[in-house]
């Protein structure tokens, strides 16, 4: 009995060894573009110049939808996001998002307007080339790698 409990126990240890393996796989393998932090950690780098549609909603519906050019740079787990061209709202060389990433995508994230930095919730994609950072209702930010 104890001999059939044993055998029990190791398979089970195997199963769940595995499935903890396909786990981390599967997270390093989704994004095309990582980086390992000295933790351990791994990240989505977002570094690099990325194409930015603007759509402002609900409390800045007035202020209407634009494009937007912006170099995000990232220390540790650490990023941000400097408009590289003047839009209706904000000048070139001015915060335009900041944050903060963990292996699941964004543990933080604010976009920085006219009037201070607002909280927001983000979303990246499978591959790590897209991203869409929403400010409810004030506005929707549609990130593209370039």
């Amino acid at each position: 009995m104890t001999r059939k409990f044993g055998i029990l126990l190791a398979v089970l240890v195997a199963i769940v060894s595995f499935l903890c393996m396909v786990q981390a796989q599967t997270v390093e393998k989704r994004w095309k573009k990582t980086v390992t932090l000295p933790s351990g950690e791994v990240i989505l780098d977002i570094s690099g110049e990325w194409g930015v549609s603007i759509e402002n909603y609900g409390e800045w519906s007035f202020a209407g939808s634009y494009p937007q050019k912006v170099n995000i740079t990232r220390e540790g787990s650490s990023f941000v996001g400097v408009r590289m061209i003047d839009d209706p709202w904000n000048p070139g060389g001015k915060e335009a998002i900041r944050g903060e990433l963990d292996k699941s995508g964004f543990k933080v994230v604010r976009i920085m307007s006219a009037s201070g930095p607002i909280d927001a919730r983000g979303e990246i994609s499978e591959d790590g080339n897209k991203m869409i950072i929403d400010a409810s209702q004030k506005a929707r930010s549609t990130y593209t790698r370039k």
